[in-house]
C-alpha cells in the first residue's frame, strides 16, 4: 500500500446544492466556472479507496467530488489555489481518495516496447536514478535473458556502457523494484506530461 500523506481538515465552505447528473455522482455544474478557468486547467489525481492511482481529474472536479463526501483530501496543493462560486468556495487539492472503491478489469500485458519500459519507469535509470534514455536487459540476452517486462528496465548511457554484458552480481549492483508488467496507469498514457511531484508516492513503478 502506497503512504498516504497527511489528511486535510474542512476545506470547503458553503452549502451544496443537489445536482446531480443520472449516474448518481456529482457533475462539474455544482461549481461556477469558465471554460479555461484554474478549475479547469489544474490537474488532480484520484486514488481508489485502497490508496491505488486511479485516473487524473480537473481541479473543479475534484472540488466537487469533496464537496458531495464522494472523496477526501490527501495532499494539498501547495499554492492553495481557490475555486469560486457565488455559493461556494473550494481549495483545489493535489491528491484525493474516493470512499468507495471503483473496480476495475484486469490490465491486458502488451508488447514489450521501448517506450513502454521508459513510461514504466518513469523515465528514470533503474540503476543510478538519473534520466533513463535507454533500455537495458538485466539478464543480458548473451547470457539467457529474456527480452520480457520482468528483464528490462529504463537505464542512462552511463550506466548502460558500463553495465555492458555483466550481470548485477557481478557489479555489485541492486534494482530498487522488481520489474514487471506496467499498470493500467502507465499503458493507458493518462499521466503524460501533467505530472505532479506530489503524485510521486503514488506513481512509482509497479512490482
Amino acid at each position: 500500500m502506497a503512504p498516504v500523506g497527511p489528511a486535510v481538515g474542512a476545506v470547503l465552505v458553503g452549502p451544496l446544492g443537489d445536482r446531480r447528473i443520472p449516474d448518481g455522482t456529482v457533475g462539474d455544474g455544482a461549481i461556477g466556472g469558465r471554460t479555461g478557468s484554474v478549475g479547469a486547467v489544474l490537474r488532480v489525481l484520484v486514488l481508489n479507496s485502497g490508496h491505488e492511482p486511479l485516473t487524473v481529474i480537473t481541479g473543479r472536479r475534484a472540488v466537487v467530488l469533496l464537496m458531495a463526501g464522494k472523496a477526501e483530501c490527501v495532499v494539498e496543493r501547495e499554492d492553495q489555489t481557490v475555486i469560486r462560486s457565488p455559493s461556494t468556495v473550494g481549495v483545489v487539492p493535489s491528491v484525493v481518495r474516493l470512499h468507495r472503491y471503483v473496480p476495475l478489469p484486469p490490465p491486458s500485458t502488451g508488447p514489450v516496447t521501448r517506450l513502454g519500459i521508459l513510461r514504466r519507469d518513469g523515465r528514470r535509470c533503474a540503476y543510478c536514478g538519473a534520466s533513463g534514455e535507454t533500455v537495458d536487459h538485466v539478464v543480458p540476452r548473451s547470457r539467457g535473458g529474456s527480452h520480457s517486462w520482468e528483464n528490462c528496465v529504463a537505464c542512462c548511457l552511463r550506466c548502460n556502457r558500463r553495465k555492458a554484458d555483466r550481470l548485477l552480481a557481478e557489479l555489485g549492483w541492486t534494482l530498487p523494484f522488481v520489474p514487471g508488467p506496467p499498470g493500467r496507469r502507465v499503458r493507458s498514457g493518462w499521466i503524460g506530461q501533467e505530472r505532479d511531484p506530489a503524485w510521486e508516492p503514488w506513481l512509482a513503478p509497479v512490482a
